[in-house]
């Protein structure tokens, strides 16, 4: 991978601070290109090289928190890191990422490119290959634990929040969350068993 020119840096980190503080004061659907680099003080060239897309935007601040994520899942204290067992291990990833997707869920629908047919990133595989892991130490029989892990991580990304009703007309988000870390965990002891 090639290392990040300094300037490049401090823009990012300039770009995503500003970006913060648009989001709190102003709400996601007020947030756009030509207004952050407006804010940002930055060009307007240097915001669509970092971001591309009004999607990039949301996609950037999303980085830290998967970084974050993933972390605890491949050194974090158990259930979710390791020391604990395969299954307690998907069970605990997957109410974890429901619960993360959750508390960013606005930032996440944003985040998604309409123009990109399978919304398939870098998040999304590395907890597919986790996935894969986990099944193989519990062990899971079956033909194709990869296509096998490839659906249940479809159900730990970002478009499952396309489908929740989280906008006030629907159960507390409480329940909904309750009610996915439910399913979640009944799902993973039929496959496993």
């Amino acid at each position: 991978m090639k290392k990040e020119r300094a300037d490049a840096s401090r823009n990012r980190a300039v770009l995503v601070t500003t970006v913060r503080e648009m989001l709190a004061e102003d709400g996601i659907d007020k947030i756009t290109m030509d207004g952050l680099a407006e804010r940002s003080g930055l060009g307007k060239g240097t915001v669509f090289r970092r971001f591309g897309t009004r999607a990039g935007i949301f996609r950037a601040l999303l980085d830290e928190g998967e970084r974050d994520f993933q972390n605890r899942m491949m050194s974090g204290p158990p259930p979710l890191g390791p020391g604990a067992e395969p299954l307690d291990r998907l069970v605990a990833l997957g109410s974890e990422r429901l619960r993360f997707l959750l508390a960013n869920r606005e930032i996440a629908r944003a985040a998604l490119d309409t123009r990109t047919p399978v919304p398939f990133g870098p998040p999304a595989r590395a907890i597919h290959l986790h996935i894969r892991m986990l099944l193989r130490q519990v062990p899971v029989e079956g033909d194709d634990l990869e296509l096998m892990a490839m659906q249940l991580a479809a159900a730990l990304d970002t478009p499952l929040l396309l489908y929740m009703p989280l906008d006030g007309d629907g159960p507390p988000e409480s329940e909904i969350e309750d009610r996915l870390t439910r399913g979640w965990e009944s799902l993973i002891r039929r496959v496993c068993r």
